[in-house]
């Protein structure tokens, strides 16, 4: 039977196992892979194995799969459906395999793809697609087939137009930091299906040059306003445009709900009738310290961080910002939008108890080419800031994280 296999192509074929019992031998490396992938088929899963990796034990431990500790005995494939054979017993898996012959169940070995009545496939999802490669005894290169067009569904590069009415409507999308490549998956795809765009000026602009002929790209910033404050027209084109039948992208820098003002689109569209979706980006907060080489904490150093806007100085009536407060705090302070106010809010924390050696650092356009860091202490902050020309978009840390350095590799 073996042989003839190996003779012929395999016939692809989806496996519905939803409720059906699917019988895995030994829990090593391989079925860690394999069995997120059954549980996440509805499969019934009986694994049987006198020992198991920490992964599996969790998924026999929160009850994902039933686990029987002991080795493969005679007639553990009754009722089986499915069958993965991978222990480091060869004996025990020639015989299981002989069984799952006798019994007709479609067996996958991990020790001998040739003695196996089944191949597991390289496989990846987007948006409901699932794609499974096989090219016989080359996984390898299955999977370099998989992640290409995997790769191309999710960035678009790949046609697959859908058949079927897409949802309109508007998605707030985060575009991460300003490096395209830190866009989410979700994000890019969205990007990719969009007809209209309406993206801010710390979004990720190179992204937008790999748009469609057909998108149609609106600057947030150039939108005209008239008798509108500009956050109004915006919501009104994006209103607009989803009320005209368009798939609508909002590409935001950073993250849509991080001083991003995307919960009052949110709230505007609601009230519009006009369904959204909101995909979180990576913020700034975070990404633009890490990319500097700043942990925003650190074991011993810092068990906190927060993070606060800066574009109202600390002693503006409008400030809802506790400085007092924050000066108080041992861990990680991060300011955005914060370059102009940088010496006020520098002195703030002072005048209420920070010390004044303690360590900044200013990050200009953080994850892009330009790329700069100016280090300073929190009494030379807003000279340095001056001295030094730093202007927006950038990045206030402030704490003695910012002093931590990682060792360079001899």
């Amino acid at each position: 039977m073996a042989e003839h296999v190996a003779e012929h192509a395999a016939y692809p074929v989806g496996l519905r196992l939803s409720g059906r019992r699917v019988v895995v031998l030994g829990a090593g490396q391989v079925a860690q892979r394999r069995l997120p992938s059954l549980v996440a088929a509805g499969a019934e899963v009986l694994l049987i194995s006198p020992s198991a990796t920490p992964s599996v034990e969790a998924m026999a431990d929160t009850g994902e799969i039933r686990w029987e500790h002991r080795r493969y005995q005679a007639g553990d494939l009754a009722e089986a459906w499915y069958a993965l054979i991978s222990t480091d017993d060869p004996a025990a898996n020639a015989a299981a395999s002989q069984e799952a012959e006798d019994r007709r169940v479609w067996c996958v070995r991990a020790d001998d793809a040739e003695a196996a009545t089944a191949w597991t496939p390289a496989t990846g999802h987007s948006e409901g697609v699932t794609v499974a490669v096989l090219t016989g005894r080359d996984p390898r290169r299955s999977a370099g087939v998989r992640d290409a067009i995997v790769e191309g569904l999710r960035d678009g590069t790949l046609a697959a137009p859908h058949h079927r009415s897409r949802a309109k409507g508007v998605a707030l999308v985060g575009g991460g930091p300003g490096d395209p490549d830190l866009i989410t998956v979700r994000g890019r795809r969205l990007l990719a299906e969009a007809d209209v765009v309406i993206a801010d000026r710390l979004g990720p602009r190179d992204l937008l040059a790999e748009l469609p002929p057909h998108v149609e790209v609106i600057d947030a910033a150039k939108i005209p306003y008239g008798r509108f404050m500009p956050q109004e027209a915006i919501n009104n084109a994006l209103i607009e445009h989803a009320k005209a039948g368009k798939a609508v992208v909002r590409l935001k820098g950073g993250d849509p709900f991080v001083f991003g003002r995307g919960m009052e689109e949110a709230q505007a569209l609601a009230e519009a009738g006009i369904s959204c979706t909101v995909v979180p980006g990576i913020s700034s907060t975070i990404s633009v310290p890490g990319a500097a080489g700043i942990p925003v904490t650190h074991r011993g150093v810092a068990h906190e961080f927060t993070v606060v806007s800066g574009h109202v100085a600390p002693d503006d009536e409008r400030s809802l910002v506790d400085w007092p407060a924050l000066a108080k705090l041992r861990g990680t302070l991060v300011v955005l939008m914060g370059v102009e106010n940088s010496g006020a809010i520098a002195a703030k924390l002072i005048e209420h108890g920070r010390p004044a050696e303690t360590p900044a650092a200013v990050v200009q356009e953080g994850t892009t080419a330009a790329q700069r860091r100016v280090d300073a202490t929190l009494a030379t902050l807003g000279e340095t800031v001056r001295a030094e020309g730093v202007r927006p978009p950038a990045v206030i840390v402030v704490g003695d994280v910012v002093g931590i350095t990682a060792p360079s590799p001899e």
